[in-house]
């Protein structure tokens, strides 16, 4: 009976591993869907930034944390999964465009004095919404790729180094281009495009150590 008892610890030992590692995966794959969506909201307004007088769209100030939240996701839960996460935000962020557009369109209560400002914050043109989905799919499977042939290399935090930087780049010129060129000036545009990059670049080495605390919860070759 002893004997028994002693042979099951390990299997409840790794069956809680399995249930905690997959709650975390659900927790930064829900972080990540969520910071998709907000940031989507967030880069219709092109802001400056202040002391440096840079012109720079709301959506980067909390963008690049989706990177490596993603990272998260690929860590505990495996490329493949990753992958899917990165294709379900896409969808769900036209989804989200989708309703707002819908809801903007009925008309509204005579009482109700804030039509203008929910067509102008959460109506955003086509073109801004087709270039972050666009960047952010692009992007974020080239981070996929990076991460996962870099973490077999080197360590799990030089991956996440690695594989933002080269998706935050990415994912800048594409958005910019798509989202800006035509409608504003290129000067502003680069101007756009390079303050997103160092920005998105700092952000990424400042939360990139925070990977560490993430455990690895599937076998290297998932990776």
């Amino acid at each position: 009976m002893e004997n028994h008892q002693n042979s099951k610890e390990p299997i409840n030992r790794h069956t809680t591993g399995q249930m905690a590692g997959a709650n975390l995966g659900a927790i930064s794959a829900s972080l990540y869907v969520s910071f998709q969506i907000i940031a989507n909201v967030l880069s219709t307004k092109i802001a400056i930034l202040p002391l440096l007088n840079w012109a720079i769209d709301g959506g980067t100030i909390i963008y690049p944390l989706t990177f490596t939240l993603r990272d998260f996701v690929h860590k505990t839960l495996g490329k493949k999964i990753s992958r899917q996460i990165v294709i379900l935000a896409g969808a769900v962020n036209l989804l989200a465009f989708i309703l707002f557009w819908l809801i903007g369109k009925i008309p509204a209560d005579p009482s109700w004095m804030y039509q203008e400002a929910y067509q102008n914050v959460l109506m955003p043109v086509g073109r801004i919404v087709a270039a972050s989905i666009v960047a952010q799919i692009i992007s974020e499977l080239v981070d996929t790729e990076i991460f996962s042939i870099v973490y077999h290399r080197m360590s799990d935090v030089t991956a996440v180094i690695f594989s933002n930087g080269v998706a935050l780049v990415v994912d800048s010129v594409i958005f910019s281009l798509i989202a800006f060129a035509g409608n504003l000036p290129m000067s502003v545009v680069g101007q756009i495009i390079i303050t997103n990059i160092i920005v998105k670049l700092v952000i990424t080495l400042l939360s990139s150590p925070a990977v560490k605390l993430v455990p690895r919860m599937v076998s290297v070759d998932s990776i």
